[in-house]
C-alpha cells in the first residue's frame, strides 16, 4: 500500500515536532509544509515552505496536521474538509464552541477522520494508569486531581491558560475516569498584563460521581505536570513530565504507636514505582491518527471528544466570570 501523503500547516514551536514525527513513522510521507511565517526553526528542508492552506491542499495530500494558532483552526479545517483531507488539529479544537461544532459537522458529513491533538492521552504514565484503573486495581475511584504549572510561554498570544493548558487536564481526566464532566466551578487570575487569564483553579464532578480539581497556571518558576487519582485502595501519581507512575497503597499493617493509631482513616502502605515501555506521546498520537485513516482500531481523540473538552473549558471560564457553577 502506498504511503499516506501528509501535509503540515505550521512549523512553529509545536509544528516542528510534528514535522519530525511525520518523517519517522511508517506508512506516512511528509510531502508538503506551509507556514505564512516561514521556517524559523529550519525544519522544512528539503521541502519548500508553501505560503498558505490553499497551496498545501494543492500539493495533493491525503492527511494534514494543523499546528497554527487556535484562531486559525476553523478556517484551515473547513478548507481541508472541503478538499476531502483527513485532519489532525492541535488542541484546543477551536477558538469557540460554535467554530468547533462547524468543524465536527464538516468532517462527519463527509465521512472524514478528524482528530484533536490532546497528546497527554498518549503519555505512557497515563496510558499505564488507565490500564490499572480499568483492571480495578484501585477499587472505587474517589477523586482525580491535576497540577499543571510553568512559566509564561511567550509564543501563546491568542488564548489563555485555560484553553492552552487546562484543556489537557480536562481531557485526560474524563478519559482516565471514562466519564464526562457533570459540573465545574472555577476562578481565574490575570497577573501578567494580558487580556487572557494566566491562572485558573477548577473544581467539579464527573457524571460517575468522581470529584475533580485542576490547578493550572503560567505563573510558576518550576514546571509541574502531575495527575493524582485517589481511591479505595490508595493513590496513583502520574508524572507526565517524566512518564513515571507510582502507586501509594493504603496500609494493612496495624499501627502500634498510640498517638498515630488514634487518628482515623487510611495509613501509609507500600509504594510501587512501575516499570514499563515509554514511547514518545506525539509519535503514538500520530500512529493512532494514521491507523484511524487506514480503518484500523485506534485510540484517536476525535473531533467530537475535542469539542466536549472545549465545552467544559468554556464552562469553567463562564463560571469564573459569573461566580456560579456550570452544569452539563
Amino acid at each position: 500500500m502506498a504511503a499516506l501523503r501528509a501535509g503540515l500547516l505550521g512549523v512553529g514551536a509545536m509544528g516542528r515536532h510534528h514535522a519530525r514525527v511525520l518523517r519517522e513513522i511508517d506508512g506516512v510521507d511528509l510531502v508538503a509544509i506551509a507556514d505564512p511565517g516561514g521556517d524559523r526553526h529550519g525544519v522544512a528542508a528539503p521541502l519548500d515552505v508553501l505560503p498558505d492552506i490553499e497551496a498545501l491542499i494543492a500539493a495533493g495530500i491525503d492527511i494534514a496536521v494543523v499546528a497554527v494558532p487556535t484562531a486559525f483552526h476553523e478556517d484551515a479545517a473547513l478548507k481541508l474538509a472541503d478538499a476531502g483531507v483527513h485532519t489532525l488539529v492541535e488542541k484546543p479544537i477551536a477558538h469557540s464552541i460554535e467554530a468547533g461544532r462547524r468543524m465536527v459537522d464538516a468532517f462527519a458529513s463527509r465521512g472524514l477522520v478528524g482528530a484533536v491533538g490532546h497528546v497527554e492521552r498518549f503519555n505512557p504514565a497515563l496510558q499505564e494508569l488507565r490500564s490499572h484503573l480499568e483492571a480495578g486495581d484501585l477499587g472505587e475511584v474517589y477523586q482525580i486531581s491535576t497540577r499543571r504549572q510553568s512559566n509564561f510561554p511567550t509564543r501563546i498570544a491568542d488564548v489563555g491558560v485555560a484553553k492552552d493548558l487546562a484543556s489537557h487536564d480536562i481531557d485526560l481526566t474524563a478519559w482516565v475516569a471514562q466519564s464526562p464532566y457533570a459540573s465545574v466551578y472555577a476562578q481565574t487570575a490575570f497577573k501578567s498584563g494580558r487580556s487572557h487569564e494566566d491562572m485558573i483553579s477548577v473544581t467539579g464532578r464527573l457524571a460517575n460521581g468522581v470529584i475533580v480539581n485542576h490547578i493550572v497556571n503560567w505563573l510558576s518558576p518550576m514546571k509541574e505536570r502531575l495527575t493524582v487519582v485517589t481511591g479505595d485502595r490508595g493513590s496513583y501519581v502520574a508524572d507526565t513530565s517524566t512518564g513515571d507512575l507510582t502507586f501509594y497503597a493504603n496500609g494493612t499493617i496495624p499501627l502500634e504507636w498510640e498517638s498515630v493509631s488514634s487518628f482515623r482513616g487510611v495509613s501509609e502502605g507500600d509504594v510501587t514505582r512501575y516499570a514499563f515501555a515509554k514511547r514518545e506521546p506525539l509519535r503514538v498520537e500520530h500512529e493512532a491518527f494514521r491507523d484511524a485513516v487506514l480503518g484500523r482500531t485506534s485510540q484517536l481523540v476525535t473531533l467530537e471528544q475535542g469539542q466536549r473538552t472545549l465545552e467544559v473549558v468554556e464552562g469553567a471560564l463562564e463560571s469564573a466570570r459569573t461566580g456560579v457553577p456550570v452544569r452539563f
